[in-house]
């Protein structure tokens, strides 16, 4: 991955082109620094995390997906994110890795999205993230195998997480219907192996808190007239 400090997005004062349509379908899983289940995901990003701090990486594997023209579908994303206090507040510290096999336009669009420029689901982000800190192109593989999921970003981060089990075997802990802007119906899951050494972070969140979210993100939003 070749590292790029960015501004952040937005914030050239000018007038933006309109984005594309883009939507993905697919899986976004991660792993945090929190001791017991993320408490963002009931609390909106209301409550701090409860190290007081929200150190994660995140992976997202499209199933399905487009950006404009450009075909999405297979392509893995590796996000470290670096949040000092409730996910709300913001000052958001952000490194993308995109699928080395991403097209020229494909690539172009995954930044976009995932710096909030495209606008719609992932919009936001143009509000929380202060600062991407380095965006390239890296060896991105996921791994989804039953009640396990796995990233793996070159030597820069390194994880595996597992559903918790329920009362009912076949049916692993969840939040459902929730409000949540990855989705509605959340995962419970842990850290079985998970370090991050990249942007001076070196991180371990074995045992942590770590969820599954099933997404379904479009953009950019309707204007209303």
């Amino acid at each position: 991955m070749v590292d790029r400090a960015q501004p952040k997005p937005g914030g050239s004062g000018e007038d933006p082109a309109p984005a594309p349509r883009w939507a993905i379908e697919g899986e976004l899983f991660l792993n945090c620094s929190c001791t017991v289940f993320c408490p963002c995901v009931v609390s909106l990003g209301a409550h701090p995390p409860t190290e007081g701090h929200c150190h994660t990486w995140m992976a997202v594997a499209i199933d399905k997906g487009h950006y404009g023209d450009a075909d999405l579908a297979g392509l893995n994303i590796g996000l470290l994110v670096d949040i000092p206090g409730r996910m709300s507040e913001g000052n958001w510290k952000v490194a993308a890795y995109i699928d080395e096999t991403a097209s020229d336009a494909a690539y172009e669009g995954l930044l976009a999205i995932f710096s909030g420029a495209a606008g719609g689901t992932t919009g936001l982000f143009t509000m929380l993230v202060s600062e991407i800190i380095g965006a390239g192109r890296a060896p991105v593989s996921i791994t989804r195998d039953g009640r396990r999921r796995s990233i793996t970003v070159g030597r820069k981060i390194s994880g595996e997480i597992e559903m918790l089990e329920g009362a009912d075997a076949d049916h692993p802990v969840m939040i459902s219907n929730s409000r949540y802007w990855m989705g509605p119906d959340v995962i419970a899951a842990r850290g079985l192996r998970s370090r991050v050494r990249d942007h001076g972070r070196v991180w371990d969140f074995d045992g942590k808190s770590a969820e599954i979210c099933p997404i379904s993100w479009s953009g950019p939003a309707k204007r209303r007239a």
